[in-house]
């Protein structure tokens, strides 16, 4: 068997979270019916009850099912890129013990050696991994091009993990995915194990503007927009194309083999609607104007949309904020980081560790702070708030930026991974867990506020905006005071 060095495996969440397509999600639905159900949820401003009890039948009866968003997250110094089965060994990919090499169909293999190399639990379930290869394996032919029963093998070696989470994704769904696409054009973009170059990292979504402009897997991008990539991450990429979110089209400078070319692709965000709605519920006696601010989902067009209101808010005078979270059930787990440094600069954001407990530190941008330092801000949440909501919950809190009021939160404190896989199907796979900037792991648990609903909260629906926005029970004085010292000691 191949042994993977540990440097490699230690850095295995930056592989997968910051530069795969990274899973920051509830849930989602299970039928083509209900998933445009669940479309047009969470890209309205306004939603009815009989949906969002609809979405929430699967987290009642415990079975819980990934939303996908396609996130091109890479940073910092970690590398190591997903393998992906193109019938040549390659020397990087985990290799069962039983065998001299991977011999089972391409996607099999591809799904194995992904949850060999990435997985959260390097235990697999108690099981021996290797062994695993073999048992689910048996029923399959090495040569079949069966694709039904290739997948059916495959999707039962991820159940085996036993982990709600993790799953196969038929072509279908993995085109979906595009709705979190920051990019818009389909493609992956990560670090190059070993020029650090910025390259296409997963084969790019069938049919996208990458698919039809011809980018593989490898493929250097050395510009975006004429912008150097080179010493930058996907972040700054994504930053920057966030700078003109409406722009139509996107260039990428390419060096595929020896050969150098421009290409321009056209951007699709497949209708995402605007998730935040806002405004100015209510002028108080001293003076002081709140700003309420809905936000359902984190999606791709979140931060611009934020930012937006926050300083249109901050235009009209607004001096304290409720920042609504109920009912949202998270999305891209970057954008809750980038949303963070709206509100604060240069913090630490959250902690992300690995199935090696190897913890990469996420800190917020500098000097993007949309709205006045000393502005109180209220959280609330449910217990539908869920992942990226916690995510941004929890910076802000644990940084004295804010203080949480509601119910507890849904607690989904694990970050998923997904690979596309190159017959065009695709991989989720639970690769790491968050913590909190002070440390708290919340998996299963939860954020737990610091005010409950019935102290601050509206009676209404608290997921229905504006029947549900009353803000004249918060006191910002209050909240003011719990982001003081000594009642709060900020993370730095």
């Amino acid at each position: 068997m191949t042994s993977i060095p540990y440097a490699k495996r230690a850095c295995a969440v930056a592989a997968v979270v910051l530069s795969s397509i990274a899973l920051c999600e509830a849930f989602t639905l299970p039928t083509p019916r209900r998933s445009i159900q669940r479309a047009e949820l969470t890209s309205t401003n306004a939603v009815t009850r009989n949906h969002l009890d609809d979405c929430f039948n699967d987290i009642c009866d415990g079975f819980i099912r990934p939303t996908l968003f396609a996130a091109a997250l890479a940073a910092s110094i970690f590398s190591s890129q997903p393998a992906f089965a193109d019938g040549t060994p390659n020397e990087d990919v985990a290799q069962p013990t039983t065998s001299s090499k991977l011999n089972g169909p391409p996607a099999y293999d591809e799904a194995w050696g992904l949850i060999k190399k990435y997985a959260l639990d390097q235990k697999y379930n108690g099981q021996d991994w290797d062994e695993a290869y073999a048992k689910y394996l048996k029923d399959v032919s090495s040569t079949s091009t069966d694709e039904g029963q290739i997948m059916k093998a495959t999707s039962n070696l991820v159940g085996s993990l036993g982990d709600k989470y993790s799953r196969v994704l038929d072509k279908d769904m993995y085109a979906k995915i595009q709705k979190f696409d920051l990019i818009g054009v389909g493609c992956t973009l990560m670090p190059d194990p070993t020029t650090k170059e910025i390259i296409v990292g997963a084969p790019p979504v069938q049919d996208s503007a990458a698919f039809q402009a011809g980018l593989k897997v490898g493929d250097a991008v050395l510009a975006v927009n004429g912008v150097d990539t080179m010493g930058r991450t996907a972040f700054d990429i994504i930053d920057q194309i966030s700078e003109s979110p409406d722009a139509s089209k996107v260039t990428f400078t390419i060096r595929s083999g020896g050969e150098y070319r421009d290409v321009t692709m056209k951007r699709e965000l497949l209708e995402v609607k605007d998730p935040v709605s806002y405004r100015v519920s209510e002028t108080r006696a001293d003076g002081t104007k709140v700003g309420y601010v809905r936000v359902s989902e984190f999606n791709s067009r979140v931060k611009p949309s934020l930012d937006a209101a926050l300083r249109d808010l901050e235009g009209q005078g607004v001096g304290a904020y409720v920042l609504d979270l109920r009912g949202n059930p998270g999305g891209a787990f970057q954008s809750a980081v980038e949303i963070a440094g709206l509100f604060m600069s240069d913090k630490l954001a959250t902690d992300v560790v690995d199935g090696n407990g190897v913890a990469l530190k996420f800190r917020t941008s500098t000097n993007k702070v949309a709205i006045d330092p000393s502005d109180a801000i209220a959280i609330w949440v449910d217990g539908r708030s869920a992942s990226a909501s916690e995510v941004l919950s929890g910076a802000l809190r644990d940084n004295c930026r804010a203080v949480v009021m509601g119910d507890q939160s849904f607690g989904k404190g694990l970050v998923q991974a997904v690979y596309g896989l190159k017959n065009g199907h695709g991989l989720v796979l639970t690769v790491a867990k968050y913590l909190t900037p002070n440390g708290t792991d919340i998996n299963k648990v939860g954020i737990v506020p610091d005010v409950s609903k019935e102290d601050a909260l509206p009676s209404s629906p608290g997921f229905v905006p504006f029947f549900g926005s009353d803000t004249s029970r918060v006191d910002f004085n209050d909240v003011k005071t719990r982001m003081s010292s000594p009642m709060c000691s900020s993370i730095e």
